[in-house]
């Protein structure tokens, strides 16, 4: 019996792919062109008075930042979530045992010289807030904050979460850095606090 000759390397090899018409599915085409419709309906329809509460839940005054005598116009909130939000978070609630809450706190919403002493100098040692006692260390902000921004940042805490203090005026912070001058080390807690006697 005569053997059939090997076939060449061509026969060997399968057809070349290609795509004909059918370079895309019917239905990627279709989620393409029903994406490109969506965004440009959706950038037809949205305005700038959109309300705040679909975005991070401030508002338009709080953008723009505090006016007048309290901070000439510097964005509080924006220092806030830069160097504060870390420790005390976005909310204000901070972290239970951990960080003390700026929300609702007796020294936020108390007296607005030692709240920028404090914010000035840090804090170091025994500190209670709405009853819990916390042991940590705060840094100290003097070196990092201009008065300008020092007031911007105090008021929005003492604005924000349910909290309804007093702006801080650059007058004050600037009066509190002045008389604490020498100060070169963190607030012995709560207890040297209580004692911080400020001219008026």
């Amino acid at each position: 019996m005569s053997q059939l000759p090997p076939p060449s390397p061509q026969q060997r090899e399968h057809e070349e792919p290609h795509e004909n018409n059918g370079a895309l599915p019917w239905y990627v085409a279709a989620l393409v062109i029903a994406l490109l419709l969506f965004g440009i309906v959706y950038l037809w329809r949205t305005t700038i008075s959109t309300p705040p509460e679909w975005g991070d839940g401030r508002t338009v005054a709080e953008l723009q930042g505090p006016s007048g005598d309290a901070a000439g116009g510097i964005d509080g909130g924006g220092i806030f979530s830069a160097r504060c939000a870390a420790c005390h978070q976005a909310t204000g609630a901070g972290l239970p045992g951990v960080f003390p809450p700026l929300a609702g706190s007796e020294w936020v919403q108390g007296d607005s010289q030692t709240l920028a002493a404090a914010v000035l100098h840090g804090i170091q040692g025994q500190l209670t807030v709405k009853g819990q006692v916390y042991s940590g260390v705060m840094p100290s902000f003097a070196a990092q904050l201009s008065d300008a921004e020092m007031a911007a940042v105090l008021t929005h805490i003492r604005k924000s979460w349910g909290n309804h203090a007093a702006p801080i005026g650059v007058d004050v912070v600037a009066r509190v850095r002045k008389a604490t001058a020498t100060r070169t080390e963190a607030y012995q807690g709560e207890a040297e606090l209580h004692q911080l006697k400020l001219t008026p």
